[in-house]
Formats: structure tokens, C-alpha cells, sequence
């Protein structure tokens, strides 16, 4: 029983791209507002002394990240801060390789670059790769952050494994989980791509199979790092419009579950989606709060760009109304699950998106409508009968119970209450009966039966003496 009446009234991903070449100078412009803190973590361990293209693997490592400092230190960027960790640097090979050889050689701060420079020219290559230590050792290094907003970085610079038996993977995972790092960034010297499985779970993992892809990988890193990266969620209708807004999306980090985002959907004065700024660094789930929600699974971004996310979001309005009595809930489902969606207040309407519903609706007795259906943009209309009421007097407290009169079958309705003598219950119009038996009357041929009719909007008297 129910009406339907007119109500007046877009992830596709981007196609992966990105500019190697930056221009360090931009960086001013498209740093986001947060402070950003990048702890470079160096490899100096013994196996960094190794040839790679035109030298040493150490030379070369230092020559591209001194290019990389000498460039940033040419910008005024308030918002980023710049340590330095190294490890294998203190401790020879033998006689005994040393599994915490790490150190924290330059702290961050915001003028720090040429004490890093400084720093790296000292670094020589001694020892062993304990990463997963180093990366415990991390957790410590970045100052306690006065807001929400500052945004932590590891780029780890590594030409071989862990060589302690420590599991960098799970240290990794479980600064991410505490919220003390960003997912980190793994950048390869000299390895290659059967790596990945070793470092993928680390951090997202870049292979330098030569000098000059080390410097464009180094670009695109700290890209990532610093660039601006602005995303709008398209909740489409049933014909692919972003028309549907006005609802809250909450972004995830896919990995370690933690909320990264919430923002209200909005559609802008133009008309279109309105632009957000979200991290690049890592992948997401996007959970929609429509009813019911909707989610979205492995969202990347591609750092510097607009991107756009889509998702199938076309809804309408469900509205449950009754005359007089409105203080009554009603359970809303899908149709043929038995998962409550939402209690919806009778008198009420609400939003869920486009299919078949089940509704239960809490009146006495409850009445229960089935295939409900919500279309695009439409106000579907369940109307319910107004409610009476009957009132039943007791000689004294007893035991009874209401029931409905339905095809030469008593249904159970609800208790009374033994305590009282008067009670106000409120029905649906119907044919009932009352079975009521004193308390003291300790035989069954005391029970007292009185029929009863429920009017909408009407109060009926019933006696049960």
C-alpha cells in the first residue's frame, strides 16, 4: 500500500601519466598547505662501494640527492622539513657485522640543507643493511606534530636486502597503522624488478636500473611528496550524471584501515562536483554514506593532476507517513535481507539509493510491507492507517495479554502490564480481545475475555469488571 509522486528537483582512473622533469621552482606554488617532512633514509652499508654505469653506486647516490638539495634549497618552502638517517656507515664487516648500525645524522629542520650536504660528504660505506631496525629507529625521528596535518615521509635509498633477519614489512606496516609515517618510498640502486615483491610491502618501490632513471625516479618521489594532488567524486545518477551530492564520504587508507579524509559532498557554483585536496601517497577505500553505503576499492592517485572519481550513486526518497501518532520507528531493509538498513521515524523521509526495499513499521500490531520501491530522483509514499487506542481498566493487578482477531486465529499483540490496573495501549484499527486473570485468583476459570473494535483516531474504553 503504497504511492509514488514526482519530487522537483561523475572512478573512471586517469590513464597513469606523469612529467619526470620538475621544476623545482613550482614547488612553492603546489606545495600543499601542511607541513611536509621527508626523512631520507641512505644506504652507506659495505655493498655501496659496487660499480654502477659510469662509478660507484655511493658517488653516484650522493651526487643525485646533493642535485636534488641544491635545487629545493633555491625555493623558500615554509611548509618542509628535511632529515637525514643513515645506516651500514659506522661499523665495519668484520670483525663483526653490527645489526643496529644507525644513526640519525642531520635532525629536521628548516634550514638544515647544507648541514645534510656536509653530512653526506663524510658517509663511507662500512657495513651491514639493517633496515628494519633503521626503520623502527625512524619512528623516533620525527618531532610530535601540533596538528593533524603534518604529513611524514620515508624515502629509504637502498641497493640490497635486509641482511639482520629483522622483517622491514611488518615495522613498516605498523608505523603506518600508528599514524607516524606516510606508506614510504623504496627507491633501488642497481636491483631490479624481482625485487618488488621484497620491497613492494615496504613502500611503494621504484627501480633505479640506471643513472638516469634514478634521477627521474628521485623527481617523481618527491613530486608526489610535495605537489598539490586534487581529486572530485562524481555520484552519479542512473543515467550517468554527477547530479547526487549532499552526502558524507570517508577515505581510508587501503592498507592499514586508518581514515585519512571526510568530506561532505558538495556540488560547486558551476554547477560540477566541487574539487578536493587528498594525499597521493598510498592507496584508498572510499567509503560513500548513502543508505545503503557504497564503497570503492584500490583508489590511486596520480600525484600533480586532477583526478576524477566515479561511482554509481543514483537515489530517491522514501516517505512513511500516518495521521495523529507519529512517535513510532520503522525498520528499513533490503528486499529480502534481513540486515536493518536504517530505522526511519514514521512521519518522516528519508534518502537511500534506487531498488527494493522491505519496511517493518513498529506500530502495534507491526506492519510489514515488502518490495518497496525507491526510483531516481522520486519521493515513494507509504501511507498507513492512524492509529486508536484502547484503554483497560483491571479490578486489581493481573495477568493478561491483547490479542488479534485475523481469519479464526488469535494473534499475539503484546502483554499488559501486571502491576497496573489501567493502561493505554495504542493500536491499529482492528478487531481484538483482551485475556486478562487476577492475580490472586489462583484457577484459570477467573480469566475474564472481553472483544474489542479499534477506530482510527478513536479511544476505546474497555472493562474488566
Amino acid at each position: 500500500m503504497y504511492k509514488i509522486q514526482n519530487l522537483s528537483p561523475i572512478i573512471k582512473k586517469v590513464a597513469l601519466c606523469f612529467f619526470f622533469l620538475l621544476t623545482f621552482s613550482s614547488f612553492k606554488l603546489n606545495a600543499q598547505k601542511s607541513l611536509t617532512r621527508i626523512e631520507f633514509v641512505f644506504d652507506a652499508s659495505f655493498s655501496m662501494f659496487g660499480q654502477w654505469q659510469s662509478g660507484m653506486k655511493m658517488d653516484i647516490a650522493k651526487k643525485m640527492l646533493n642535485d636534488f638539495l641544491d635545487s629545493i634549497q633555491k625555493v623558500d618552502n615554509p611548509n618542509l622539513e628535511i632529515a637525514l638517517r643513515c645506516y651500514g656507515h659506522q661499523v665495519p664487516l668484520r670483525p663483526e657485522r653490527s645489526c643496529t648500525d644507525t644513526k640519525l645524522e642531520v635532525p629536521f629542520g628548516k634550514n638544515n640543507i647544507t648541514a645534510i650536504k656536509n653530512k653526506l660528504k663524510q658517509i663511507v660505506p662500512k657495513g651491514t643493511t639493517p633496515i628494519a631496525y633503521t626503520l623502527e629507529q625512524c619512528a623516533g625521528d620525527f618531532p610530535v606534530p601540533s596538528s593533524t596535518s603534518v604529513r611524514n615521509i620515508i624515502i629509504l635509498i637502498t641497493d640490497g636486502i635486509e641482511e639482520c633477519d629483522g622483517d622491514p614489512c611488518a615495522v613498516s606496516a605498523a608505523l603506518q597503522k600508528k599514524g607516524i609515517i606516510l606508506k614510504p618510498f623504496v627507491i633501488g640502486i642497481g636491483l631490479d624488478q624481482s625485487y618488488l615483491n621484497t620491497f613492494g610491502c615496504i613502500g611503494k618501490f621504484y627501480d633505479a636500473s640506471n643513472e638516469s632513471s634514478f634521477k627521474n625516479i628521485l623527481n617523481i618521489v618527491i613530486s608526489q611528496a610535495l605537489n598539490n594532488t586534487t581529486a572530485q567524486v562524481n555520484l552519479n545518477d542512473q543515467i550517468g550524471k554527477p547530479t547526487e551530492t549532499d552526502v558524507n564520504m570517508t577515505f581510508y587508507d587501503e592498507q592499514t584501515g586508518i581514515i585519512r579524509y571526510n568530506y561532505i559532498h558538495t556540488i560547486n557554483n558551476k554547477g560540477v562536483p566541487d574539487t578536493i585536496v587528498i594525499d597521493p601517497i598510498g592507496t584508498y577505500k572510499m567509503v560513500v554514506h548513502t543508505i545503503p553505503p557504497i564503497e570503492k576499492k584500490n583508489i590511486e592517485l596520480i600525484p600533480g593532476k586532477h583526478n576524477i572519481i566515479a561511482v554509481d550513486a543514483a537515489q530517491g526518497y522514501m516517505s512513511i507517513k500516518t495521521s495523529g501518532n507519529s512517535n513510532v520507528n520503522c525498520i528499513v531493509r533490503k528486499n529480502g535481507e534481513m540486515q536493518t538498513l536504517n530505522i526511519q521515524q514514521l512521519n518522516s523521509t528519508e534518502k537511500y539509493l534506487i531498488g527494493k526495499y522491505d519496511v517493518e513499521i513498529l506500530t502495534l500490531p507491526r506492519i510489514k510491507l515488502d518490495k518497496i520501491d525507491v526510483s531516481q530522483s522520486k519521493t515513494t509514499t507509504v501511507e498507513i492507517p492512524q492509529s486508536g487506542s484502547v484503554t483497560v481498566q483491571k479490578p486489581s493487578e493481573g495477568y493478561g495479554s491483547v490479542y488479534l482477531e485475523e481469519n479464526n486465529k488469535l494473534v499475539w499483540i503484546c502483554n499488559l502490564n501486571s502491576y497496573l490496573t489501567q493502561e493505554t495501549i495504542i493500536l491499529q484499527p482492528g478487531r481484538y480481545r483482551v485475556e486478562y486473570r487476577p492475580k490472586n485468583a489462583k484457577e484459570s476459570i477467573y480469566t475474564i475475555e472481553k472483544r474489542f473494535k479499534i477506530d482510527s483516531g478513536i479511544s476505546t474504553p474497555v472493562k474488566l469488571f
